[in-house]
């Protein structure tokens, strides 16, 4: 069995969406582009991955705005790869950006959400080396 291809940096690697009504947004997703779901266990609660009808493959998730996600935009969330997450949200700072939740994450990676000058929202991923 061959090893999944890790993402290379500047890749999008991942999508979410954080919202209140996490079950009736993953229904509408369902409806509209055909999208099966599956619960992702949270602790105290259950996110959603979205996977493609024919592979079963994971492409997005629909998360509850609770907790750490409490302060997230309402909006899909795209995540791209970087190589060292440290230095991304350094340089993200010292040209006008900002960090708007994390650091977050260990293991298999860690991730941020930042904001940049305009205001546009993007998360920022280092995968682990596992």
């Amino acid at each position: 069995m061959s090893t999944p291809a890790r993402p290379a940096p500047g890749s999008v690697a991942w999508f979410d969406l954080t919202v209140a009504d996490a079950p009736g947004i993953r229904d509408f997703y369902a409806a509209v582009v055909g999208w099966r779901s599956e619960e992702f266990d949270m602790g105290d609660h259950a996110d959603f991955n979205m996977l493609i009808p024919e592979s079963g493959a994971a492409v997005a998730g629909v998360c509850h705005a609770v907790g750490d996600n409490a302060g997230l935009p309402a909006q899909w969330l795209a995540y791209v790869v970087v190589t060292d997450l440290d230095v991304s949200m350094a340089r993200c700072t010292e040209r006008g950006g900002s960090v708007v939740a994390g650091p977050k994450g260990e293991g298999n990676g860690r991730y941020c959400v930042i904001r940049d000058p305009a205001g546009a929202v993007l998360a920022l991923m280092e995968v682990g080396a596992e």
